[in-house]
């Protein structure tokens, strides 16, 4: 170390004639320029040489990850700590006798060391975030938020190493003295540390996924789960609306996912006919052949029932017939056609099935299609479907009984 300082100063002294009154801040600056321009050099030569040669590396092997973690953003993130490590190892060496400006030039070296680390930290977070999304089993995990916390982790420890730093204390003390205010610092990441909590339980029970349908009436969420982040889980509502729910909600709260249904195959359709009592009877031998005849029954049937047949039960297989044989019901799942607990409403005869259609508006249109089928198919059979007296129905009563 010594031999460089005293071959600099004879440079400076007898091949570049500087003078002895000047020699102890030219010296300082030459050598600081002189590592300026060494650390520019060695930066120019990794963008230009080593950047271009390991990205053509990388796009001629068949792996995808390294196109990630070998990408512009990562290279150019490192090719910012080059200087001051750069800095960092020359500095003692041509600045030994000017212990001064050296401990003030290594802290600025050193602080500027951290802060670029943590950019290269964050760079390398995110190229991971990259690659686990375009990793099959990994892409539907809730990963953001696990990474947002890593990056926020990397972030308080480059505060307190920075901190060290400007104090001249090591990092072991700093961190002491911060636990006395562990409370504070509680209160302050209490929504980041519950939000890891969350995410570790939200990702290892696969209990959310982004793209998942959820409906989370105390939120007002109903939708499409948009982004899983450190602190928040967004939501896009079928209103076009954005609810911003806490993760640690999620596993706290109950909330309904629909991705069973998804997964499933079908959409249950659950919707209920309320026929008027009085339209029920035994159906006749007249009306079993009228049904025959018209194709809603087929011939011999009921022939051998040994009991008498109402009209609601060839109803009820009349329509089941119908969802067994609909394009849109999934055969797979179960199809059911039944009778419930009588209402003051009427006698409500359910059809219960599930559509070959998981989204929202195709199996809207089909439940209606079969509802209104349901209804009118039940005039049929000598059915009227119940509903409530109307204004018009009691003019058409008054109508019949004036003197009433």
């Amino acid at each position: 170390m010594e031999n460089i300082d005293k071959y600099l100063l004879d440079f400076l002294r007898y091949t570049a004639g500087v003078s002895d009154s000047i020699l102890d801040w030219v010296y300082p600056l030459t050598a600081v320029f002189a590592i300026g321009l060494f650390s520019y050099l060695c930066t120019a030569l990794f963008r230009f040489v080593v950047m271009p040669a390991v990205q053509k590396l990388t796009e001629k092997t068949k792996a995808t990850w390294d196109d990630y973690l070998f990408n512009h953003r990562v290279m150019k993130a490192f090719r910012r700590v080059i200087p001051p490590v750069i800095w960092y190892v020359t500095l003692p060496l041509v600045l030994s006798h000017s212990q001064g400006l050296l401990s003030f030039l290594l802290k600025v070296c050193n602080i500027y060391l951290v802060i670029v680390s943590l950019l290269f930290v964050s760079e390398f977070l995110h190229s991971l975030y990259e690659i686990s999304e375009g990793h099959k089993k990994l892409r539907n995990r809730p990963l953001k938020g696990i990474y947002q916390m890593f990056n926020l982790l990397a972030f308080v420890v480059g505060c307190i190493l920075v901190i060290s730093i400007i104090i001249d204390k090591s990092a072991t003390a700093v961190l002491a003295g911060l636990g006395a205010s562990a409370a504070v610092l509680m209160l302050i990441f209490k929504d980041s540390i519950l939000g890891l909590v969350a995410g570790v339980q939200l990702s290892a029970n696969d209990m959310l996924r982004p793209g998942d349908w959820i409906t989370m009436s105390k939120y007002g969420a109903n939708g499409y789960v948009r982004e899983v982040s450190l602190t928040t889980v967004k939501v896009q509502n079928f209103d076009k609306t954005i609810t911003t729910i806490p993760p640690y909600a999620l596993v706290s709260d109950a909330f309904q996912n629909w991705r069973g249904m998804r997964e499933a195959g079908g959409r249950r359709m659950k919707m209920s006919v309320n026929i008027d009592v009085d339209t029920v009877h035994f159906c006749s031998v007249e009306e079993l052949d009228g049904f025959v005849s018209k194709g809603y029954v087929p011939a011999g049937k009921y022939a051998h029932a040994g009991f008498p047949i109402a009209n609601t039960q060839v109803y009820r297989d009349f329509m089941f017939d119908f969802l067994q044989t609909h394009p849109d019901v999934n055969k797979d799942l179960m199809i059911l056609v039944r009778l419930l607990q009588p209402t003051p409403e009427g006698l409500p005869i359910e059809l219960y099935c599930f559509s070959t259609f998981p989204d929202w508006a195709p199996f809207e249109r089909f439940q209606s299609a079969v509802l209104d089928y349901a209804i009118i198919m039940a005039r049929e059979f000598g059915l009227r479907v119940f509903q409530r007296p109307a204004g018009h129905n009691m003019k058409h009563l008054m109508q019949k009984c004036p003197e009433a």
